[in-house]
Order: structure tokens, then C-alpha cells, then sequence
């Protein structure tokens, strides 16, 4: 597969994204009658904040979610190569440990780990995302964060009090105490502003697929909860265009094929990865809410993966080049 095709699939994947982003809207909003404002009909839809409907987003994340980063294990083993090591520990144990790392640094210093996770994750989202093509690596940089912090920018615009209390179960008072006074100045719906411009500016213009995500991705955020919506995006756009890109990349004349290989292969570690979630969300519930346990599982252990994974795509990048 070349990459017009990748490209060309990619270009669908967006348009069945804003496809699937409709459907949500028909049947959970839109069916609604009468005059209700926008805010009404999301606070009256008990589909839609529902404890239920949390644990249900607990699962897609802790399955299709996580899946697209189920082969960093073949990626470390090239990795190991570029180094001239050969026992495959070394990556495990590596990896784990930084995944530990963040771990420790959120328990004792949640207010700075989540900080740097939401701006780390803000690059990631954008990076990986990204169809359009950006010259320059410093307008790439600013691209890649600019795209990315629509996802951190747009719950926060459109339910502030709702995603600063999921920031208060997994973080510090003084985090959320600092995010309640940016919010009285409209703060987060400057920065959305601002984010979604400078990525039109950009490339955003120049690209199609950029026409059908940026308004899906808004109109998630509008309509549904954070948590929500979040599982939306992250499960059916990230999740899903990362694993097009594996897939393409494991079988380069057969997409089909290269699907098959990598469901294979991200299978073993898919299945660890959900029981892990599992587990760990069941001694939470012994000392929290339902809700509160599902956020801390879900933000903490997503920064305990999305940290190594990140780190690991940036040393292949770097000795590839």
C-alpha cells in the first residue's frame, strides 16, 4: 500500500468517524422534542450521564482503546537491534518501569503529572491524528499541539464543571482550584479558539479530513459528557487511524491482510492490558465511588501507557532517521 492509499483511507476513516458522530447525535439528542435548550436535553438524557454508560466507556477504552499500543513490544524488539541488544527484557522491564514511574509521580505529585500528561498527551493526540502535511518542523511542532489540545480544550469549554470535577477525583484541590479560576476569565474558550485556528492556519485549510473531525470532535463535546465523548474520540478517531497506520505497515500491498496481523498480534497484550484495568478497577471500588474509580483507572493508567509510548516512538524515529 502506498501512500496515497493509506492516505485515501484515512480520508474515509474521517468520513465514517463524522458518519458515527451523527448516528450519536440522532438517537441520544436530536430525537428529543420541543423547545429545550442544547444543556437541557443533555442534562435531562439519562443515557447519557449514566453510570452504566461510564462503565461501558471503561471498556471500549480498556479494549479498542488501549489495543493501538499493543505492539510496542515488536517495536522494542526493533528497537533493541538499533542498540545491538538482544534479550527482550530489557524492553519489558523498561518499559514497566517507566509505566511504574508515572504511577509513583501521580500518587505523589498528581497536580504536576497531570499537567505534564495533559500537555504531552495534547502533542500525541495531534500528532498521531494528523493527516495533513505541515513544512517547517517549528510550525510541525506548533501544528501537532495546536490539533491536539482541541480534545483538552473543547470539554473544558462546553462543561467546565464536569471535567474540572473528573480533574478533582484523579488530581489535587489546588489543580482544580487553579482550573475553576482560569474558567471564570473564559479562559478554555479562548484557548479552544485560538487551538483551532492556528491548526486551520497551519495545514487545516489544506486538508479535507480536518472539515469533517475538528467539527465531529466539537460537536461530541457539545452534546455528551467529557467522559463520553472522550471515549468517542479516543476509541473511534485515534484508536482506530493508529491502527490503520500499524496495519498498513504490517502488510504494505494488502490493508486486509495487514488488519488480520495486527489483531494477532496486539491480542496477547490487548487481553493484559484489560485484565489489568479490570483488576485494578475492582480494589478501587473497595476505597471510591464508581465513577471516581473508573477516572482514576482510566487517566492514570492511560498516562502510565501513553509516557513509554511515547518515549518509544521518539527513540525509533530517532535512530530510523
Amino acid at each position: 500500500m502506498d501512500n496515497f492509499e493509506l492516505s485515501n483511507l484515512e480520508f474515509k476513516h474521517s468520513i465514517w468517524f463524522t458518519v458515527l458522530v451523527i448516528i450519536l447525535l440522532g438517537v441520544f439528542v436530536f430525537d428529543y422534542q420541543g423547545p429545550e435548550t442544547a444543556s437541557k436535553i443533555i442534562k435531562d438524557n439519562p443515557i447519557i450521564y449514566n453510570n452504566t454508560t461510564n462503565l461501558i466507556c471503561f471498556f471500549l477504552i480498556a479494549t479498542i482503546g488501549v489495543s493501538h499500543g499493543s505492539l510496542d513490544n515488536y517495536k522494542g524488539k526493533k528497537l533493541l537491534k538499533f542498540y545491538s541488544l538482544k534479550n527482550s527484557i530489557i524492553f519489558y522491564l523498561s518499559y514497566i518501569l517507566v509505566a511504574l514511574l508515572i504511577i509513583l509521580l501521580w500518587k505523589f505529585l498528581p497536580t504536576v503529572t497531570l499537567f505534564t500528561f495533559l500537555i504531552v498527551a495534547s502533542y500525541h493526540f495531534g500528532k498521531e491524528d494528523s493527516l495533513e502535511k505541515v513544512g517547517k518542523s517549528n510550525f510541525k511542532l506548533l501544528y501537532y499541539f495546536s490539533r491536539g489540545s482541541i480534545i483538552i480544550f473543547a470539554p473544558l469549554s462546553f462543561h467546565a464543571n464536569e471535567t474540572i470535577e473528573i480533574f478533582r477525583m484523579i488530581s489535587s484541590a489546588a489543580f482544580t482550584d487553579f482550573f475553576f479560576n482560569l474558567e471564570k476569565y473564559y479562559f478554555f474558550e479562548l484557548m479552544l479558539g485560538l487551538t483551532i485556528l492556528s491548526s486551520y492556519l497551519i495545514s487545516g485549510k489544506e486538508s479535507a479530513s480536518f472539515y469533517f473531525e475538528v467539527p465531529s470532535i466539537l460537536a461530541i463535546n457539545y452534546f455528551f459528557s467529557p467522559f463520553f465523548a472522550f471515549t468517542i474520540y479516543f476509541c473511534f478517531l485515534h484508536s482506530v487511524r493508529h491502527i490503520i497506520s500499524l496495519s498498513s505497515e504490517l502488510d504494505k500491498e494488502n490493508i486486509k491482510k495487514g488488519i488480520n496481523l495486527f489483531f494477532n498480534k496486539a491480542l496477547p497484550l490487548s487481553l493484559i492490558t484489560a485484565i489489568i484495568f479490570i483488576v485494578a478497577l475492582y480494589f478501587l471500588l473497595d476505597l471510591n465511588q464508581l465513577n471516581e474509580a473508573i477516572f482514576k483507572v482510566i487517566f492514570i493508567g492511560l498516562a502510565s501507557l501513553t509516557f513509554p509510548h511515547i518515549l518509544l516512538e521518539y527513540l525509533l524515529e530517532k535512530n530510523e532517521k
